[in-house]
């Protein structure tokens, strides 16, 4: 079953059930599963794996804690909380992480970089990170940047983008629509 509550400005998607495919989010949502799921979540905002819950999926979101089992790699973009009795199978990838006692993890750890802004932590992000974040071809956001129309740098002849700059990009072209 999946239940939907509306609370001020906050939306909140519980599933507590068995189920299959892709779950993805262009806007934050608090997302927590209680259940079974297998496949893909590509969330925003807050994702939390309670503590009865096995999930066979491969994970990207913003913020995410797990407390059941996961079978699959997951990239947390500004932070992952592991808590007991958290079983991890799978390579994690994340700025913060943070692993509580009787948590146990099996695979690799990347910490990647990420500078304090005014909004939080601002992640750096590859061509391909922003491409799928904007669910669009690589080759469109190197002409945007050659173009200089999203904001991005180059070092040594890859381009980078700031989280945070993007997100505000999205914003403005959303309210020039």
């Amino acid at each position: 079953m999946v239940k939907k509550r509306e609370e001020t400005e906050e939306k909140i998607l519980d599933v507590d059930a068995s189920m299959q495919g892709t779950i993805a989010f262009k806007d934050p949502v608090n997302l927590r599963i209680n259940g079974s799921f297998e496949g893909k979540l590509d969330t925003r905002g807050n994702l939390t794996i309670g503590e009865n819950a096995k999930v066979k999926a491969g994970i990207h979101g913003d913020r995410i804690v797990i407390a059941g089992k996961v079978t699959g790699d997951v990239q947390a973009v500004l932070s992952l909380s592991i808590v007991a009795p958290a079983v991890v199978r799978g390579n994690i990838t994340t700025p913060r992480l943070v692993v509580g006692e009787g948590a146990v993890i099996e695979g690799q750890i990347t910490m990647f970089g990420g500078r304090q802004s005014g909004e939080g932590l601002d992640v750096e992000m590859t061509l391909k990170d922003v491409a799928q974040y904007l669910e669009v071809e690589a080759k469109v956001v190197e002409e945007w940047a050659h173009q200089k129309k999203i904001p991005s740098r180059s070092e040594n002849g890859d381009w980078i983008f700031s989280r945070a700059a993007i997100d505000r990009w999205i914003q403005e072209e959303n309210a020039r629509a």
